[in-house]
């Protein structure tokens, strides 16, 4: 798989349409409702192909979902930025149909790494999952 760098004089504009335009994201209809250096805001509704063999959301739509916002804020601001490690925190599980909303912050901001929190939640403000990522960063 071939890495992009973000950096190469491209425009924020530019590096959020490439973002965005993740294959995989699409793929699951989610929704870049905020994407910013540090900050992002992804949503994705619970399809009855994202469910488990208990009725509920999978693990892993949930997991999707946190991941798309981490990947975005960590990598808005135009430095290439990959995982270093992630966990996930399950909650509860959403039912079908549920609306997910994935906020990602910023915690610590060094030279080559940096953490970021992200709170997954339902349409109705349920906390569904707290997912945490480090990154590191390729260049400056």
């Amino acid at each position: 798989m071939a890495t992009m760098n973000l950096g190469d004089e491209a425009s924020q504009d530019q590096v959020k349409e490439k973002i965005t335009a993740d294959p995989f994201a699409r793929h699951l209809d989610m929704r870049f409702l905020e994407v910013r250096p540090g900050y992002a805001v992804v949503e994705m509704a619970v399809s009855d192909s994202l469910c488990n063999f208990l009725g509920g959301a999978h693990g892993a739509a949930i997991f999707a979902v946190a991941d798309a916002a981490f990947g975005a804020a960590s990598n808005a601001g135009g430095t290439t930025a990959v995982a270093l490690s992630v966990t996930i925190t399950y909650v509860q599980a959403p039912p079908p149909g549920a609306v997910l909303t994935a906020e990602a912050v910023e915690e610590t901001k060094g030279r080559r790494t940096r953490l970021y929190r992200v709170k997954v939640r339902d349409e109705k403000n349920n906390l569904i999952a707290v997912f945490e990522g480090l990154v590191y960063r390729k260049g400056e």
